[in-house]
């Protein structure tokens, strides 16, 4: 596991039996509130698709906050 990865590892909250047992909801928000790890997030996101597209849509949440630092990537 690379450095990065590992921080976003760390970053990642995990809540148990969210939101019913046996549930493992993993919330991503530390990530997003760490500009270094949001970061490695985007560029990871846009790597495997970069200059191969015009426009990206964001349909949920997360997604908004996502999409936009796609776009702007």
């Amino acid at each position: 596991m690379t450095d990065a990865a590992a921080h976003l590892h760390r970053l990642i909250r995990t809540i148990p039996d969210f939101p019913e047992p046996g549930i493992q909801f993993r919330d991503l928000t530390p990530v997003l509130a760490d500009g270094e790890a949001f970061a490695t997030v985007t560029d990871a996101l846009v790597a495997p698709f970069a200059g191969r597209y015009d426009v990206v849509a964001g349909v949920e949440a997360r997604g908004f906050a996502l999409a936009a630092a796609a776009a702007a990537r």
